[in-house]
């Protein structure tokens, strides 16, 4: 490979990684799944970890998962999001169990395509730090794999 080819597919290579850590927080882990019920309904299942004890999910405003716009495969069923929110004040503010997972009413879109699925969404969500004394809104881009057509639309594993 000639000189100049070894440094575009650097930077191809340097490209996609930037592009891949777009939506990542450094203080919160999330990681997503799906989940069938035998009744017919769905979850998108997402745990939110904070990365160290200092950090903390608030329980207010609430999570919110946002599937891409040009997926055919799950249709959102949250229910709306709360427009009444209490000013933050630490003292009594409520944070979310890292080990509950947050679970996001979803469901298989009437013909959706068949086999295994990726579905593409973001997660956001609000979190503070109480030893450096701040908070924000942390997003995620996630994938979420689902598999259309088996029994129960069983998950992968």
């Amino acid at each position: 490979m000639r000189r100049g080819g070894v440094r575009s597919a650097v930077l191809v290579l340097a490209s996609c990684l930037v592009a891949l850590g777009a939506g990542k927080s450094r203080h919160v882990e999330v990681l997503a799944d799906f989940e069938a019920a035998s009744d017919g309904g769905a979850a998108v299942v997402v745990s939110l970890m904070p990365r160290s004890a200092s950090y903390k999910v608030n329980e207010t405003p609430a999570p919110r998962l946002a599937l891409g716009a040009d997926q055919q495969v799950l249709e959102d069923r949250q229910p709306p999001a709360s427009t009444k929110y209490e000013p933050y004040d630490p003292e009594t503010a409520r944070y979310l169990n890292p080990e509950k997972p947050v679970r996001f009413a979803v469901a298989i879109a009437a013909g959706a395509p068949k086999g295994i699925q990726i579905v593409p969404a973001k997660v956001t969500f609000f979190y503070c730090s109480s030893t450096e004394g701040w908070c924000r809104r942390g997003t995620e881009d996630i994938e979420i794999i689902v598999r259309v057509g088996s029994p129960e639309g069983a998950p992968v594993s």
